[in-house]
């Protein structure tokens, strides 16, 4: 049985040893900072991209870094799983992207400002942050995938399409596999099927791409030979 004595000297030594742990802790992380950020990557345009998404208060709906509201998709690393094309398209006019399904505001971005957020993103996204949030199943980046999918796919596809459909086991696993769609539909179906997926099959979960008139008939030249 300690004594009053004993028992408040053990409190002084134990709150005063604890104080040093945290503060130590406290300098080691801070420290670690610039490195586990990529400080030195953190450019000019992604610096515009954070006061853009502060100024229209995109955490109210999205969560980065563990910060936010849970009303819409979490984007700490939502570059790794979209890419650059596939995020223009959509922040360019969100609503084309999936009509009469997505709730997400118009912003009217520039083309200039819809490039700052991406920076932004991206440099969230290299982020060292100890496995958070879990690793994305869908991977959806020129870089990972080109020449992955298929040798003789469309760029177009290598850049938006496998955000969500894979081909001989590489992109995303969000929409069916494509390996054998040119034996089940023919030209005319998959260029209506690309053109407006809403008019074949409404409630559909596949956007509204709008990709060029060129583009889309790569891409349906692509998919019918797959058989």
């Amino acid at each position: 049985m300690l004594s009053k004595k004993q028992a408040r000297m053990l409190f002084i030594v134990s709150t005063g040893l604890f104080a040093i742990v945290f503060l130590a802790l406290t300098y080691d992380s801070m420290q670690q900072i610039p490195a586990r950020t990529n400080a030195h990557n953190l450019s000019a345009s992604a610096i515009r991209g954070h006061e853009i998404w502060n100024d229209n208060n995109c955490m109210g709906c999205h969560t980065v870094l563990g910060e936010g509201a849970y009303y819409a998709p979490e984007l700490t690393r939502v570059y790794e799983r979209r890419g650059e094309k596939w995020m223009k398209m959509f922040l360019k006019n969100p609503e084309a992207m999936y009509p009469g399904q997505r709730k997400m505001v118009q912003y009217n971005f520039t083309d200039g400002q819809i490039d700052d957020l991406i920076s932004f993103f991206k440099w969230i996204g290299e982020m060292d942050l100890n496995g958070f949030p879990a690793k994305p199943t869908i991977k959806m980046s020129s870089a990972q995938n080109n020449g992955a999918v298929s040798a003789n796919s469309p760029q177009v596809f290598k850049d938006v399409c496998v955000a969500c459909h894979s081909v001989n086991g590489s992109g995303g696993n969000v929409g069916p596999a494509l390996d054998h769609v040119g034996s089940k539909f023919d030209a005319a179906y998959l260029n209506k099927w690309i053109s407006d997926p809403q008019a074949v099959k409404p409630g559909t979960a596949m956007p509204q791409l709008n990709v060029s008139d060129a583009d889309r008939a790569l891409v349906v030249e692509f998919l019918s030979g797959l058989k």
